[in-house]
This record gives structure tokens, sequence and C-alpha cells, in this order.
């Protein structure tokens, strides 16, 4: 995909370290592994994790729904502040700058999609961190995958995750990466739009079975507005992009996560959707360019 270089204005910087194995929502690899310590170990194994998770300084609730924790007005992270200190974290590695683009041009995007529509669009911010580092929502670590954090607004991404995605989940090529960018700025849009309150607010008086039916629609969603994002960059599109992103979707649906992890597939247990219907909703994204097209909490998924 043929990104153009990064705005010198992007709210970018870098995550504060931290430590344990904390995080925000999201999108965040943790909370899809939660389904799978329960099916193997029962309730009580999911509340032993969190119970860890909050002795390790992270509020359990920053899983549900892609949000919560943390103290809103904290600070805990260095932002960018001006061109020179973009461009310092931006170039510190291929990885961040590739990052940079996606996300700048994700911000130019979604901004001219609210403006036409006639909503106000706050731009989130963009965190990167290396092993660990602090969140809004509690701590974050490489293991979790990146993720969004509503309480302070920030993608947070340990680029190493786009290694595992080429090597572990076989999903190799920049639209590939460019896709996990999209999906987690995907969830910013949730937010600016109260989508995730209502899921969070759904999941707080929920069955476990439910507020996670609910968490896959709200990973969907976050699927389809990737799509969103490079309908509305078609002409940057090259030959096998899509392809890459397929590939992506279809490698970290929740039925291939477990049948690799456990040798089984728990429906129930799912939270972010199986790989057709990851694949199906970035391809409407795709076919539509419609962010209305995107609506994954009316009829069947």
């Amino acid at each position: 995909m043929r990104l153009d270089d990064y705005d010198n204005d992007i709210n970018v910087g870098e995550a504060r370290g931290g430590g344990g194995l904390g995080g925000g929502g999201g999108g965040g690899l943790i909370f899809s592994l939660l389904p799978l310590i329960g099916s193997r170990f029962g309730c009580g194994g999911i509340i032993v994790v969190l119970i860890v998770l909050a002795v390790l300084g992270m509020n359990p609730l920053s899983l549900i729904g892609g949000g919560g924790g943390g103290q809103p007005g904290t600070q805990v992270s260095r932002g960018a502040g001006d061109a020179q200190s973009v461009r310092q974290v931006c170039e510190a590695t291929p990885e961040r700058r590739e990052t940079c683009r996606a996300f700048s041009n994700a911000d130019n995007t979604w901004q001219a999609l609210f403006a036409k529509s006639g909503e106000r669009f706050t731009p989130p911010m963009l965190r990167f961190y290396n092993g660990s580092g602090q969140s809004g929502c509690g701590a974050a670590q490489a293991a979790m995958g990146p993720f969004y954090c509503p309480t302070d607004q920030g993608i947070y991404l340990d680029t190493s995750f786009f290694d595992e995605l080429a090597n572990r989940f076989g999903a190799k090529g920049d639209f590939a990466r460019y896709y996990v960018v999209a999906h987690e700025f995907g969830h910013h849009i949730q937010h600016l739009l109260g989508t995730s309150e209502k899921v969070q607010q759904i999941q707080q008086s929920a069955s476990q079975t439910e507020g996670n039916a609910a968490s896959v629609r709200l990973e969907l969603q976050a699927d389809c507005y990737a799509g969103v994002w490079a309908a509305q960059n078609r002409d940057r599109l090259d030959p096998g992009d899509v392809e890459e992103g397929m590939t992506a979707a279809r490698a970290i649906g929740d039925d291939t996560l477990q049948r690799e992890a456990q040798g089984r597939v728990v429906p129930d247990s799912f939270t972010h959707g199986t790989s057709e219907q990851r694949m199906r909703w970035l391809r409407r994204g795709l076919d539509t360019g419609d962010p209305a097209a995107c609506d994954t909490f009316s009829g069947q998924i």
C-alpha cells in the first residue's frame, strides 16, 4: 500500500515504562486468551488470572469491552509535542515509521469522514513501547498485542507484534500490518460514537456468554471500520494488499486460535469472531467504504 509520509503534528510518543501483565482493551490479546483459560480451567481459572492482574496493578475491568481502567487525567505517557519529537519517535525504526504513516493516514481519513457526516472528530494518540509500558488503562506488555485504551484515547503498540503476525500467524506484507493499526483506530471511532460504552454497559449486567457475544460484535465492527479506511484509500492499494489483510483476519479468528491452542473450539467463549466472520466484515468495509454499513449490532453477524 502506497502511503504518504506521516504528518508532523500527529499525537505520537513513547509510553512510559511499566511492568506486569496489564493493559487496556479493544483488541488486547490477553482478553482473547481468557476464554481459552475458562474452557480449560473453568471460571475459577479466569478468576485467578483476574486477581493476578489486579495485584500487578491493572484494573481487570479494562479487559471488558475495550475500555476502563486507569485514572482519568493521569499522565501516563510522554507526548510528541512538536515536529522534531514526532520525527524522533517515528524514525526510530522502520516499523515505527510505517506505523506512523498508517496512523496518520487513518487520522486524516476518519477526520474527513466525520466532517462529511457532521460529527465531531477528536484524534487519538499513538504510543509506542518496548516490552512493557504504561497506559491510561493500566500496564501494557508486548504479549498483549496492540490495544486501544479509551481512558486516554490512546493506541498502544509494541512493533515486535508485527514479527509475531508474520512468523506465528503467517500474515506477511505491509497491508497486514496496516490492518492491525486500522482495527485499533476503529476502536477509537467506536469510543467517539459511544458504541464501546454501550457494549460495556451491556456486559456489566449480562452473563459471560452474552458479554462475549457483545464483544464479538464490537470487534467485528472494528474490522469493518478497518475495511472502510482501506476503501477510502483504494487508489493507494497495491495488488495483493487485500489478500494480505484477509490472511491476517483469518489467522486471528477465535476458532482458528482456539483450534491451534487446545485442539477444539468453544463458540460461547469467542470474543473477537471466527475467521470467516472477521474476513467477511473486513470485506464489507472494503466493498462499501461506508461506516454505516458496519452495523454489526443489528441482526446476524
